[in-house]
């Protein structure tokens, strides 16, 4: 799973670093057509000019109604500044590999419970320990591994498995919830990046009207638009990394349940035929 959160995390990487460059390459090519665009406008004639500005005016409106998402995306994060929106990026990044990898975990690491002990159940009653030991074996997911650690001390008495039952439980729970705290780091940091960048972003736009003198919508607007979309996306990476930390937490809890029950049933299967 290591592995699985290392891929996933170099794949983010490369993401934004490529969406880095194209956010810049973007840049480059507007500043181009709009020095092409100036140098034509001084050369046209009145009548071209006054054509070509009724143009440029209709095309802006065109423009919107065809933006893609992407697009819409990626100009947001032009406008709330790079040296704000790459932490709350990072965040998504990196906690979204954690859930990711929690998410193939728990999934993985789901057994049938019922079929699982069935089977250790028709061994246990002929007498035959290796077989069922055998099943836990070619069975994934905690609660297998539980049944194996139990009927591996079958030689040292039931009371010896039931401690060995509940201290591997124990310690398969610990697994269950590995990463946890990192995916609820990510989740506190995205909101307080956001937030920090809306309040670097109001202290520039009071300097803003400190400088200009005069406190005119149109210096005070900008500056606290551009604050507030930090916030904005520090909200939104927050609340789908919840969204994933409770379906993961909810996974756990029914794993839980799975290991607790099975444990039981599995110590009354062992009481009934243990001689």
């Amino acid at each position: 799973m290591k592995k699985v959160f290392a891929v996933m995390s170099i794949v983010g990487l490369l993401t934004f670093a490529n969406f880095n460059g194209v956010m810049a390459q973007d840049a480059t090519t507007t500043e181009a057509t709009e020095q092409v665009a100036a140098t034509a406008d001084s050369a046209a004639p009145a009548a071209a000019v006054a054509e070509t500005a009724a143009e440029e005016t209709a095309a802006p409106a065109a423009e919107e109604t065809t933006k893609s998402f992407h697009q819409v995306l990626k100009e947001k994060y032009i406008q709330g500044g790079a040296g704000w929106m790459t932490p709350v990026l990072l965040c998504l990044i990196f906690g979204m590999a954690l859930v990711i990898e929690r998410i193939l975990y728990l999934n993985m690491a789901t057994t049938n419970v019922k079929k699982l002990l069935g089977g250790i159940e028709d061994n246990v009653k002929n007498g035959n320990y290796e077989a069922a030991k055998e099943l836990c074996r070619n069975t994934r997911g905690p609660v297998a591994s539980i049944f194996y650690q139990g009927l591996d001390r079958m030689d040292q008495g039931l009371e010896n498995v039931e401690k060995a039952v509940t201290s591997y439980g124990g310690v398969q729970m610990a697994r269950l919830e590995n990463n946890l705290t990192w995916i609820g780091l990510f989740i506190a940091l995205a909101p307080s990046f956001g937030f920090l960048g809306t309040v670097v972003g109001m202290v520039q736009a009071f300097d803003d009207i400190e400088v200009a003198g005069d406190i005119s919508p149109t210096v005070v607007a900008g500056g606290m638009k551009v604050a507030l979309l930090t916030t904005i996306f520090g909200l939104i990476v927050a609340i789908i990394l919840q969204i994933f930390y409770n379906y993961i937490l909810t996974k756990i809890e029914s794993l839980v349940d799975q290991m607790e029950d099975g444990s039981i049933s599995f110590m009354d299967i062992l009481v009934k035929y243990h001689k």
